[in-house]
């Protein structure tokens, strides 16, 4: 690439993209309106919950350790 093509593409790259101010803050703070919608949901905050899915994974991980008691090191391992 000799010189003007050089010249050429920063004219070009100039045009296309628009100039950066170097003291650029966001317009907006999301994190009080997070907050808030964490608050407007109480739930959401509740300690965990067991539910029949977790309880048939627990038992059939109960199930193979005890019927493969040599995956044990493989199911730590992958914990």
């Amino acid at each position: 690439m000799n010189a003007h093509d050089q010249d050429r593409v920063q004219h070009l790259l100039k045009q296309a993209l628009p100039p950066v101010a170097s003291e650029s803050e966001p317009e907006l703070d999301l994190w009080p309106a997070v907050l808030r919608r964490l608050d407007a949901h109480p739930a959401a905050r509740s300690r965990f919950k067991w539910v029949w899915f977790d309880c048939a994974l627990l038992a059939g991980l109960a199930l193979v350790s005890a019927a493969f008691p040599a995956s044990i090191p493989l199911l730590l391992y992958y914990l």
